[in-house]
């Protein structure tokens, strides 16, 4: 039997805005179920410190507890993996394999001090509160990294090598297989298809990606690779920048953790709330309202109803958030028509239909004339562009029948509307 790790107290590090080395920012202990933030003393004399995130965790002496209902900040719960990544380390750490792997299994500060150091914003988590020790990657290439999450999956040791190289993107979010690479001056993120998968859905979410692009909306940028056969999604990250040979890190948080939830309380988490966020704390409200709005739109018009509060976020520059470029677009298939957005969208309504976004205009500071030409405008941005797009991807004939007007422009999304 493999033992656990267990860890009482991990040190928080921190990039912040313009560095290219990390600071000691605090300690994140145990207190029975739950984890305790402290910020340490030379971090709050240090000029230029920020607060990880307000209201959670501001710039004071002392412990700071978890926001009611919450076992730890929300701000720091960013930093740790997803399902993906979990499965990864339970391969890796616990010699846990395949569909045996719970990923519940072990506790949140043991996933953030046993995943990977180049993780989603500005944080990492260490051992020691005075020297920084990266977990960094064993280089691969994407052909290795895609036949080392294959075998994750099936539950089939990794080597040494392989398994180094896939824990890189351990501390990535989301349950699909992926992978980090660095290729000249940028950081990609690469997302390869599942065995469980029913349709291409590596090629759907490139479309929807790049119409997205070319609708006007604010993406990160994606293209395709072919790899032993295989398609790889392969996606900007837009929370580094290259300086000299060393990277900045931006902070940011999710609007789950803008929100104050946790992912068993997500079902609460509302469109008509991040707009009232929005006005109030966001940089150029007027704007982001409008760019949520359309993201929502296209939502719809493509079938991504997987649009939880961890797929938005916001960078966070100690004082303000501004909405980070949009990502993770996937179409969803359905058996029917009927769908139901992830985030509620009005009130307690969650129907993925053009006409529930009509209805919500107003919360977007918008009339319901400008939210309809929004809407008519990426209609025939998307069936305008929709062979080109389809051309880049090189989508066959069976997908593109079985994406249009099923997972694309479903004939529910028009219920109530059908003028459009």
């Amino acid at each position: 039997m493999i033992s656990k790790p267990r860890h009482d107290e991990a040190y928080v590090w921190v990039w912040l805005p313009d560095a290219t080395q990390p600071v000691v920012a605090g300690r994140l202990a145990r207190d029975g179920d739950g984890l305790i933030f402290n910020y340490g003393r030379r971090y709050l004399e240090l000029e230029g410190a920020i607060p990880l995130y307000l209201p959670e965790l501001p710039l004071r002496t002392g412990a700071i507890p978890p926001e009611p209902g919450l076992n730890m900040a929300g701000c720091l719960r960013d930093g740790a993996p997803d399902a993906w990544g979990r499965r990864v380390i339970l391969n890796r750490t616990f010699g846990i394999k395949g569909e045996d792997a719970d990923i519940g299994a072990i506790d949140e500060l043991t996933y953030l001090l046993e995943s990977g150091s180049d993780r989603i914003g500005a944080l990492d988590f260490q051992l020691s509160p005075t020297r920084y020790v990266p977990r960094s990657v064993q280089a691969a290439t994407l052909e290795e990294l895609l036949t080392a999450a294959e075998k994750v999956e099936r539950g089939i040791p990794l080597t040494p090598e392989l398994d180094q190289a896939l824990f890189h993107g351990s501390s990535l979010g989301g349950a699909r297989p992926k992978a980090m690479i660095e290729e000249d001056e940028k950081k990609l993120i690469a997302k390869f298809s599942s065995s469980s998968d029913t349709y291409n859905v590596v090629k759907a979410e490139f479309i929807a990606m790049r119409l997205a692009a070319k609708a006007g909306l604010n993406v990160a940028p994606v293209r395709l690779a072919h790899v032993a056969g295989k398609d790889v999604l392969l996606v900007e990250r837009f929370d580094r920048l290259h300086i000299g040979d060393a990277w900045q890190r931006k902070a940011m948080v999710s609007a789950l953790t803008i929100f104050g939830l946790d992912e068993m309380m997500a079902r609460y988490a509302s469109y008509a709330d991040l707009t009232e966020v929005i006005r109030h704390r966001f940089s150029q409200p007027k704007d982001t309202l409008r760019e949520l709005f359309g993201r929502l739109v296209f939502n719809i018009l493509c079938g991504n109803t997987d649009d939880h509060a961890r797929n938005h976020a916001a960078f966070w520059d100690g004082k303000s958030l501004h909405l980070t470029p949009a990502y993770d677009i996937c179409p969803q298939s359905r058996t029917g028509n009927e769908a139901s957005q992830a985030m509620l969208i009005t009130d307690n309504n969650r129907r993925s239909t053009l006409a529930t976004c009509i209805e919500a205009a107003p919360n977007f500071l918008l009339d319901k004339q400008t939210a309809a030409g929004v809407i008519q405008d990426m209609l025939a941005i998307l069936r305008t562009e929709w062979e080109a797009t389809c051309n880049e991807a090189c989508l066959s004939d069976v997908d593109r029948n079985l994406f249009w007007e099923r997972i694309f422009l479903n004939p529910y999304i028009f219920e109530g509307n059908e003028n459009l």
